[in-house]
């Protein structure tokens, strides 16, 4: 069996392969709850072979979502929404798990559908935003900085999500601690100018994603634990893979499993080279410094080159996104190209059998 679908065990989960469904913002909820859409659209790529389907950027507290249209898990309807989605996920042999989120300084944003852009007012369902100081991201209302009172609300409220998280099910609990979002905004000295205890130095910065941490461990702690960072600001003074590595090391120390590697999305002055894999080698250092369970993100498009990343000792896993919007069957897609009969046989649903490929 080809590596990419081989089992990969993490405490007491088994997950069927190491291709994975990376969160993708569907920006179709209202109050915070998902539907109909969330269900197809999340349960498809576990039919279509894929190892762990990981939900959206969910937002903890109503003033965390990206947009007014985004997913949450501050009250129990929302928990109860979730629920048969995850059963779905499970139904097709998928792992399933959720994208724990505030989105500080860039939330209240209007949603990518409605062909508008920059904040969403407030006297149009839009609302105040909150960041580690009054730094607005480019093109976006100023923040007002929280307070010490706020961090500990915003640290219960991820630990009730969690809860709740765990309650609907979900296996994977993945912190977002990247793309320019709260706690990265915390953890980078370009958007941190902070006195206090959470700002200043790395430990100072790092505190309220530790906090943050210790709460979602705490509130569900049969689950596993991942944390998603953006690797590099990808601009001069920010956050880099150094500080990652060290970061990655302290939350695994609070019984974090899984280390996430993307990059970017803190300023708009970020200078990104792209192309294929372009962030695999952050995920590589990180492994190699750590020694931790890592996953790779960024223009992986088909099985080979999957399978590579992983061959090449890289990563432990993959997670896709848009590959898999594609091709919502992408997993059985990647078991044909690498002529993996046994892959095959694993991931193929038995009501799409007149499909299989005979040879394998």
């Amino acid at each position: 069996m080809t590596q990419l679908f081989t089992p990969l065990q993490i405490d007491d989960l088994t997950v069927r392969n190491r291709l994975w469904v990376s969160p993708m913002c569907q920006y179709s909820a209202t109050e915070g709850m998902p539907n109909d859409w969330h269900h197809v659209h999340l349960a498809q790529f576990a039919s279509g072979g894929a190892g762990l389907v990981i939900a959206e950027a969910t937002a903890v507290v109503p003033e965390g979502r990206i947009s007014p249209d985004d997913t949450g898990l501050w009250n129990d309807a929302q928990r109860d929404a979730w629920a048969p989605i995850v059963a779905a996920i499970h139904a097709r042999g998928a792992a399933a798990g959720i994208q724990l989120a505030h989105a500080g300084r860039k939330a209240s944003t209007s949603s990518p559908l409605s062909g508008e852009r920059g904040s969403v007012p407030v006297d149009r369902g839009g609302w105040i935003t909150e960041a580690p100081s009054a730094i607005a991201f480019d093109g976006y209302a100023e923040p007002v900085a929280v307070t010490a009172e706020r961090i500990d609300e915003i640290v219960e409220a991820f630990g009730s999500a969690a809860r709740r998280a765990d309650e609907a099910g979900f296996e994977v609990l993945e912190i977002h601690a990247a793309h320019g979002y709260l706690l990265h905004q915390f953890l980078s000295p370009l958007s941190n100018l902070r006195t206090d205890e959470y700002g200043g130095s790395l430990e100072n910065r790092a505190r309220f994603l530790l906090r943050v941490v210790d709460a979602v461990r705490a509130a569900a702690p049969s689950r596993i634990a991942a944390v998603r960072f953006s690797a590099t600001d990808w601009a001069d003074g920010g956050w880099g893979v150094e500080e990652t590595a060290t970061v990655a090391s302290w939350v695994a120390e609070r019984g974090v499993r899984v280390i996430d590697i993307s990059t970017g999305g803190l300023v708009a002055h970020q200078r990104i080279t792209t192309g294929p894999g372009y962030q695999v080698p952050f995920a590589a250092t990180v492994r190699e410094r750590t020694g931790l369970l890592v996953t790779a993100v960024g223009e992986i498009s088909n099985g080979p080159q999957a399978e590579q990343i992983l061959h090449d000792g890289l990563a432990d896993a993959v997670m896709i996104g848009r590959e898999w919007l594609r091709d919502p069957h992408l997993g059985l897609r990647a078991a044909f190209e690498l002529e993996d009969a046994d892959a095959v046989a694993s991931v193929w649903p038995p009501q799409y059998d007149r499909a299989r490929p005979r040879r394998l």
